[in-house]
């Protein structure tokens, strides 16, 4: 072919001469290679969380409700004053106590000073010792109704704290047992509560596992993704006749967020130990209901694997099935997607 155009020939010419860009490299992924750890082997059981503190006040004197301040569902600070009753008989008892506190001073302090007169003429022979003896047992059966005047103040007073009702401890009330108008009398129950910041779970344990439980004497509760280790477990001594399965008490790190008493969780309890297959909880992707990690191949090919997830433990998540110990997991999910997508050619 010959060339008419000497500058399309020239063009020609250069545009030959220059090189191929060559095919850029997909950039290397991190990844971690699976492998077999020990890992703790559990008996998954029901189990209800509970407050640690729960109570039911009750009404400790007689009268008729006067004001309610809280409802259910209501947080209260300890001490806070949570109802009040009707206060009329309580009020005039502690005044008669007051009266009467007053009197007994008065008498006492008169039958001390008559006593002191009758000691000093006895001591200069002035008075005999009858005389002396009277004025001396009238001065201890003054002293006496005085104390017992200080004591009848004491219990009106405390009758009349009676009528204003407390909470006992900080908490959430859970039930409220009477209305205002209401009359009651000593030992009605008022109000239910129970405090947030303890909780345990109630577990009953079936009879075959019981004594692998209490020799591990190992526990953690399960709630949605999360794993909290027990700080304590309680096996109640006998079992249940109905159902024969032992009950065991598991204690809880204090202030925990997103449970409450009456829930139903998972608890697990150690048996044994056993090989598992761990990865990092942020390798795995979740798409619907699809749980899935990149896996990459020696030839450096990158495909999505499903797999099916097992407990959480820490920052990392027990494979149950969908990997072999020696795979080669992409540590970074988005990254491997963007490989995976691109064209065999660019992988090899």
């Amino acid at each position: 072919m010959r060339w008419t155009d000497p500058a399309a020939a020239m063009a020609a010419l250069l545009l030959l001469s220059v090189p191929s860009a060559p095919s850029v490299a997909a950039p290397k992924l991190a990844t971690v290679r699976v492998g077999e750890e020990t890992a703790p082997m559990e008996r998954m059981l029901d189990g209800t969380v509970e407050a640690v503190n729960q109570a039911t006040v009750s009404a400790q004197t007689a009268g008729r409700v006067t004001e309610i301040k809280v409802d259910v569902n209501d947080y209260v600070p300890a001490g806070t004053l949570v109802m009040r009753l009707r206060s009329t008989e309580q009020v005039a008892g502690l005044t008669q106590a007051q009266a009467a506190l007053k009197e007994a001073t008065a008498r006492e302090s008169e039958a001390q000073t008559r006593y002191d007169r009758i000691r000093d003429m006895y001591s200069r022979q002035v008075v005999a010792k009858a005389t002396l003896d009277e004025a001396t047992a009238a001065r201890d059966a003054a002293a006496a109704r005085l104390v017992a005047s200080r004591a009848a103040l004491d219990a009106a007073r405390e009758g009349a704290s009676y009528t204003e009702i407390r909470a006992p401890y900080a908490g959430v009330v859970t039930q409220k047992f009477v209305q205002v108008g209401e009359t009651v009398a000593p030992g009605t129950p008022l109000l239910a509560g129970a405090s947030l910041d303890a909780l345990r779970v109630i577990v009953e344990i079936p009879q075959s596992i019981v004594e692998q439980v209490r020799v591990q004497n190992k526990a953690a509760v399960y709630v949605d993704d999360r794993r909290i280790e027990s700080t304590a477990i309680t096996f109640y001594p006998s079992a249940a006749p109905q159902t024969n399965t032992f009950r065991a008490r598991i204690e809880l790190p204090k202030d925990l967020q997103g449970l409450a008493p009456g829930m139903f969780v998972k608890v697990g309890f150690v048996t044994g130990e056993s090989q598992r297959l761990l990865v990092p909880r942020s390798a795995i992707v979740e798409r619907s209901e699809m749980r899935a990690v990149y896996v990459v191949a020696p030839a450096g090919r990158v495909s999505l694997r499903q797999v099916r997830l097992g407990h959480a433990r820490g920052d990392r998540v027990e494979i149950l099935a969908g990997l072999a110990a020696g795979d080669l997991v992409a540590l970074d999910p988005a990254a491997a997607g963007v490989q995976a997508r691109q064209p065999a050619s660019k992988h090899d």
